[in-house]
């Protein structure tokens, strides 16, 4: 198959939404839909009593509508910082570049953007809020684990779009050659995946990240009742999602220019080792504490 070809850049009919070097872009509405969506399943999540078991949600809306921007910022600078010291500063060919150019940190829509950074400063986020709210930090990770994954499948969607972080050299039909008149217009005639059929590992991603997860976790919050669980969906959230990234990994080609690592890892999967561990000793000590009881009823006569 050959990679369609979509422009990076939103169009309204034979019209690009530029103006100048500012264009709107798929992937900033990819981040821009992820945390709306997002925004709004949280506060569904803090309005159904019947999840919380008679106990107090672990914040109110208007709590969720503040966390929204502290999340949003620790989205753009972790990601950004985490890809520049997960990525740039190992690459010896990005190090060069950024040693003669140290403004191009800040030239975020040129691409360059981390996961575990992302990550990172997310929980940088909740735990600033949680501490200024005086919210347990665990359970106002409960809450917005199941949210992340709407996040993760635009973000994949959007890489996808870009045609970028493809996937390793396969022989299988479903293979996509990512190579077409946008990519050569961009890369000066060049396409950087080459000619040879690839492994579509954005979609990948987007199914297992985005949708799997998802599913997984609503299973979690709507079924188990895992809210009431202090600690059990973060702890969910870390070990599906360090599993699904080391095993796509193996499919998904390593970023140019990084060095070989011990046993064939990538820096996708050094990342993930510490969310599995983490992950597990999260969700042992999550389901030996005992549910706590419900808490009574302001309104109900002493």
């Amino acid at each position: 198959m050959i990679f369609p070809d979509i422009d990076p850049i939103v169009h309204i009919g034979p019209w690009a939404l530029q103006w100048g070097p500012l264009a709107l872009r798929w992937y900033a509405l990819a981040y821009v839909a992820g945390i709306l969506l997002g925004w709004q399943y949280a506060i569904r999540l803090v309005r159904d009593a019947r999840l919380w078991g008679g106990q107090k949600p672990t914040a109110t809306s208007v709590q969720i509508d503040d966390l929204v921007l502290w999340i949003t910022l620790g989205i753009i600078l972790g990601g950004r910082i985490g890809y520049i010291l997960f990525y740039m500063l190992v690459n010896e060919g990005q190090r060069a570049a950024l040693a003669q150019d140290p403004l191009s940190v800040f030239k975020i829509w040129e691409g360059g953007m981390s996961f575990h950074g992302g990550f990172l400063g997310v929980c940088a986020a909740v735990a600033l809020f949680a501490r200024q709210q005086r919210i347990d930090i665990l359970r106002l990770g409960d809450l917005v684990a199941p949210v992340a994954p709407i996040g993760l499948f635009f973000g994949r969607c959007a890489n996808f779009i870009n045609g970028e972080l493809w996937g390793r050299v396969t022989d299988h039909p479903f293979g996509m050659v990512f190579c077409n008149d946008t990519i050569r217009a961009a890369n000066r005639g060049a396409c950087p995946a080459g000619e040879l059929p690839r492994h579509p590992s954005q979609l990948y991603e987007a199914a297992l990240e985005g949708v799997l997860l998802f599913l997984i976790l609503n299973l979690a919050v709507h079924r188990l009742k895992w809210l009431q669980r202090r600690g059990a969906l973060v702890a969910t959230f870390l070990i599906c999602y360090g599993l699904f990234r080391a095993l796509l990994e193996n499919v998904r080609n390593p970023d140019l220019g990084m060095p070989h690592f011990p046993f064939g890892l990538t820096m996708g999967m050094m990342l993930s080792i510490p969310m599995l561990l983490i992950g597990g000793w999260l969700l042992w000590r999550a389901l030996r504490e005992p549910v706590p009881a419900p808490a009574a009823d302001d309104h109900e006569p002493a």
